[in-house]
């Protein structure tokens, strides 16, 4: 059995950030399924929002924040992270971080980007590959720690909690159960203060902007340990991924319209304007809304995002990444436009803490991608996200830090794999995988109905119910964790969706297709305990 004073599990910007402050209060295990560097933020393009211009405020960035959540955000939230943002944007150029600038009348200054919703340009950017820079940047400053120990290719099984052993003193979360993916062994580490930064929950659905590890691991071992899970009818479809029958969730960042692209539909005509008179740039929900309607109206495969009108060689140095991979594809963006199509992006909802991480489990805290702090509401803006974690996690190490231990020191059971066998037929697992992301994409995606819903529900829980036996009479693995934490994943999507009967944000239903602001302007919370 492993001890450590915190345990992370994720290694994107919340987690290693949370892992880096609390290095220099005790020892830290980083748990990671993959090598360090396969995260969500990696994966991020945009960049990160952030008041340090002096034509913009933080009165300007809560506004603009308020209105992309639709009425759902946690106002006193919001206002902790914006006004705390540029204190954390500056820890991370003291680590190394270098963001772009630009030269005006002999001077340098931030280059900053603007995205959809914002109303100033406040986004900091590394060009188009902000995620991957922040990435290498706390993984540099990780391997300098003396008390911080990565652990890659381990995936968590299941929180350890004093309930589940038993016991009838105060819950609270023990550690984790984690699976050495090497060694197939299945490890018991103790520690008062574990951390989901597991990210996201993309891969829930067949198609994604997300990287393959985004299974929704966290919120699915929160569910299980009894935690409160908020708001998970609110799943951000990015509105502009690449398509192309040989790209793999490859995101079009909001970047490109941020500097003046535009959606043209299979005619070539400029249609968002007829959805919201911001056109382009109007929050993701709408856009993405509009180019599915769109698409459906004229019976189009995708829809084109046009910025040929811009210089090419700005667009070669301002979207290096983008541009390259695209003409890899064969499209030249500074000649054509790029065809796209909206895709499952982001999770707004998520294990519900306050602005510090805290769960409803003592011992436990959530950050990133992972947690619902109420900063994002009914729709998150964009690059929102990274700012969210770096403020969350630097607040979460301090109260952790100062964090009640267990009253005793309960002991802990090893992991009993019992009289189990290898999976003899991984097609079932596959199959199973297959079946539930093509069910979430049909029956619960951007358009629902209660009908559709209802579907998917009655699928899901025949399901749960294979995967259950599956779990129980075959050794662990990667492939049937995950799949097992989609599962439930997918199954709270859809319960929380039932639930509120209503439009509000990324959760749009033909059956109820108003806001009502007097019975819903509230979380739907749902918890097992």
């Amino acid at each position: 059995m492993k001890e450590y004073d915190f345990v992370v599990i994720g290694s994107g910007i919340a987690g290693l950030s949370f892992a880096l402050k609390a290095a220099k209060r005790g020892s830290v295990a980083v748990i990671t399924k993959r090598k360090g560097s396969d995260t969500n933020t990696a994966w991020a393009q945009g960049g990160i929002a952030c008041v340090t211009s002096d034509e913009d405020s933080f009165e300007l960035h809560v506004r603009d924040t308020l209105e992309a959540g639709a009425g759902l955000c946690n106002e006193a939230v919001v206002r902790t992270i914006v006004t705390e943002g540029p204190e954390r944007i500056r820890e991370l150029a003291e680590l190394g971080l270098q963001f772009d600038e630009r030269e005006i009348s002999g001077h340098r200054e931030l280059d900053l980007g603007k995205e959809g919703g914002h109303s100033k340009r406040r986004v900091l950017h590394v060009r188009d590959a902000t995620g991957k820079e922040i990435e290498q940047t706390l993984l540099r400053e990780l391997a300098r720690q003396p008390y911080a120990e990565l652990l890659e290719n381990r995936m968590a099984v299941d929180l350890i909690t004093a309930s589940k052993l038993g016991f009838a003193t105060e819950d609270r979360c023990l550690g984790a159960y984690v699976l050495d993916e090497k060694t197939g062994e299945v490890e018991t580490i103790r520690s008062d203060r574990v951390v989901l930064a597991t990210g996201g929950c993309g891969k829930v659905y067949l198609y994604t902007t997300n990287p393959d590890i985004a299974t929704g691991d966290g919120v699915a071992m929160a569910w299980r340990a009894g935690v409160e899970i908020a708001n998970m009818e609110f799943v951000q479809f990015h509105p502009t991924c690449l398509f192309h029958p040989e790209a793999k969730s490859f995101l079009i960042s909001e970047a490109v319209r941020g500097e003046g692209g535009i959606l043209r539909n299979d005619r070539g005509e400029d249609f968002l304007k007829r959805y919201d008179p911001r056109g382009s740039l109007a929050p993701r929900d709408i856009v993405a809304r509009a180019i599915d309607a769109e698409i459906k109206r004229a019976g189009a495969k995708c829809a084109f995002l046009d910025i040929t009108h811009e210089p090419p060689e700005f667009i070669r140095d301002r979207f290096p990444h983008i541009y390259q991979t695209c003409l890899r594809f064969g499209i030249d963006i500074s000649k054509q436009a790029i065809p796209v199509v909206p895709a499952a992006h982001y999770q707004c909802g998520g294990i519900k803490t306050d602005v510090n991480g805290a769960t409803s489990l003592p011992g436990l805290y959530a950050i990133g991608e992972v947690a619902c702090t109420g900063m994002h509401g009914a729709n998150r803006l964009a690059s929102n996200s990274l700012l969210e974690g770096l403020v969350v996690a630097h607040r979460a190490a301090a109260a952790a830090a100062q964090g009640r231990p267990a009253k005793q020191k309960i002991p802990l059971r090893e992991w009993q794999s019992g009289n189990v066998q290898n999976v003899d037929e991984l097609v079932v697992i596959y199959h199973n995988w297959d079946e539930i992301r093509r069910l979430m994409w049909d029956y619960v995606g951007i358009v629902r109905t209660d009908k559709r819903l209802q579907r998917a529900s009655a699928r899901l829980r025949n399901l749960q119910r294979e995967i259950r036996e599956f779990y129980w009479n075959f050794k662990v693995s990667v492939d049937l964790l995950e799949l097992r934490n989609l599962a439930a994943v997918a199954a709270l999507i859809v319960d929380s969706a039932l639930c509120r009967k209503e439009s509000r944000g990324l959760h749009f239903t033909l059956d109820y297709p108003e806001a009502n602001d007097r019975q819903f302007k509230h979380d739907i919370v749902l918890s097992r305990s």
